[in-house]
């Protein structure tokens, strides 16, 4: 009996460790089929262009809502991420944006980008896009009973008028600004209308509440977008009237990409579809309003960016960081400027633009002066001394007129190739010394020697190749503690460095938030030993060619 106890024991035992085993093969078999698929997973994971969030929430103008909504169903259909919009008056998303600064709102659309900018100002938002215009307009039904054909006709005492909340609406933002400039009999405009409304008519949050007034019979009038009586609720019913008073500047609409947003990558591809001329543009154009020339859409836009080996040292990191986050290619060719520029010659010369630099960022205004009819206007970024640079210790050279003294050798840039050997002609130009130094490159035994790129003097002079050399002085800092300079007494020792974008460029508006980037880099310049030419970001007018 004891023995038969004991072997059953023994049999429930071993059951017991049988399941246990098995459980224990069952949980690494799984763990091991988890990990091969994370493994997986991370070695052929979405690519950039179709990684991001597949859900954005996006604040928008309610005046918009009808153009909005088309393009982002499209969005969707084309790259199956929705778009979750809220609507309200561009000022009362704002005020929401302010009260609420860790909601998770990506995106923020508003009538007017004096919105947008604020947002940009207040820190809620980094950077906008410009989309298109529109003008204040009077609305009337089609049969227009009262006959009202001028602001001053809203002033009569029989006429019903609707007005957009200025507190809240853009619509009422933009007239009163523009109203209260104008006085009539000492009173201004404005005043007078708002006695107007506050008598007989009302104020309204958003624009399509006030034409919605005028459309059943509440208001006999309303001063709306002139895009919005192109709105399909309204075109059946109501019209449109000029205002001379309000047809000054037209109010920009634009979108601005929210620090709030999780994913900025994901929401700058929306706001380059909605705002490019091929996709969103085309549908904000049938409704009424006036785009700005856009981009052409791409979904993984490449641009084309030559720039001039001195600025290397500065924007190298600030374009790495600018195509992060906006999801973009920026293929740099970094090389003396007079080689940039004879490239885009030869490509011109071609009849092509294949090739051709979307942005130009040059060493010297001397060599954008070479290709400037091709470019835009230009804005002066930074400015960067020229020096001498001597090995450690060396007491050879102490000025400018020891380079031509027999038995100094010297390298320079070469004047056709590269900016700085341009200047440097210049700058022995202008002390006399130019002939001399001519004289000494043709000499016997001695030693001039001419480089195609900035980058190439500072290791001749590390090497012992030479006694000096005339460099930049971003070049010769990272050097210190092989060399030293030599500062030189002239005025034409400074090279400035401008910006520009190409007129025959299609993404001007892509590269205008590289240039913003990079106008909001000054410790990045400063760090580098450039002198940063900007103070506070510039901010280049979207709808006009230039900067």
């Amino acid at each position: 009996m004891m023995k038969h106890m004991l072997f059953h024991s023994t049999s429930n035992i071993g059951n017991s460790r049988s399941g246990r085993i098995n459980t224990l093969w069952v949980f690494l078999a799984g763990a091991c089929t988890l990990v091969v698929v994370l493994v997986l997973m991370l070695r052929t994971g979405p690519s950039r262009s179709d990684s991001g969030k597949k859900h954005l929430v996006m604040y928008c103008a309610a005046g918009l809502r009808i153009p909005v909504e088309e393009i982002a169903t499209a969005y969707e259909e084309q790259y199956q991420v929705h778009i979750e919009l809220q609507f309200a008056g561009s000022n009362t998303l704002l005020n929401q944006l302010q009260v609420n600064k860790f909601s998770e709102a990506d995106l923020y659309l508003a009538a007017d980008d004096f919105y947008t900018d604020k947002a940009v100002e207040i820190k809620l938002a980094a950077e906008t896009i410009p989309i298109a215009h529109q003008r204040p307009v009077i609305a009337v039904l089609k049969e227009n009973v009262k006959q009202i054909e001028s602001l001053s006709d809203l002033l009569k005492p029989d006429v019903v008028v609707a007005v957009g909340n200025p507190d809240a609406a853009a619509i009422g933002k933009t007239i009163k600004k523009q109203l209260e400039k104008i006085k009539v009999d000492g009173t201004n405009r404005w005043a007078q209308l708002e006695q107007q409304v506050t008598k007989e008519g009302v104020f309204k949050p958003t624009v399509n509440e006030i034409a919605n007034d005028v459309k059943i019979g509440a208001a006999d009038a309303a001063i709306v977008w002139d895009s919005t009586v192109t709105m399909p609720k309204y075109r059946d019913k109501l019209i449109a009237i000029p205002v001379p008073e309000l047809d000054s500047d037209p109010n920009l609409i634009s979108i601005a990409i929210l620090r709030s947003s999780t994913d900025p990558t994901a929401s700058l591809k929306f706001a380059r579809f909605l705002s490019a001329r091929d996709q969103g543009l085309k549908t904000f154009e049938k409704y009424g309003t006036r785009p700005v020339e856009g981009d052409v859409w791409k979904n993984s836009p490449e641009i084309s960016f030559f720039c001039g080996a001195v600025n290397r040292r500065a924007v190298e990191e600030i374009i790495d960081e600018f195509q992060e986050r906006e999801g973009v290619i920026v293929h740099t060719k970094y090389n003396g400027c007079g080689v940039l520029t004879s490239e885009m010659k030869t490509i011109k010369n071609q009849s092509t633009e294949q090739g051709f630099p979307d942005v130009y960022m040059a060493c010297d205004r001397y060599y954008l002066d070479n290709v400037r009819d091709w470019f835009q206007d230009d804005v002066d970024v930074s400015d960067v001394e020229l020096v001498i640079a001597v090995p450690k210790g060396s007491t050879k050279v102490s000025s400018l007129e020891d380079l031509v003294k027999p038995g100094i050798r010297v390298s320079i840039g070469q004047p056709e190739q590269c900016t700085i050997g341009a200047l440097t002609r210049r700058m022995f130009q202008s002390e006399n010394l130019y002939e001399k130094l001519k004289e000494k490159q043709t000499a016997d035994g001695e030693v001039v020697v001419e480089k195609i790129s900035s980058a190439l003097l500072v290791p001749d002079v590390v090497t012992g190749h030479v006694d000096a050399a005339v460099v930049y002085i971003t070049d010769a800092l990272p050097n210190m503690d092989k060399i030293d300079t030599v500062r030189v007494e002239t005025t034409q020792n400074v090279a400035i460095q401008p910006f520009s974008i190409a007129k025959t460029s299609e993404h001007k508006y892509l590269s205008r938030r590289l240039f913003r980037r990079i106008s909001e880099s000054g410790k990045e310049f400063e760090a580098a030993g450039f002198h940063f030419r900007l103070g506070k970001p510039a901010d280049p007018k979207p709808e006009s060619d230039s900067l």
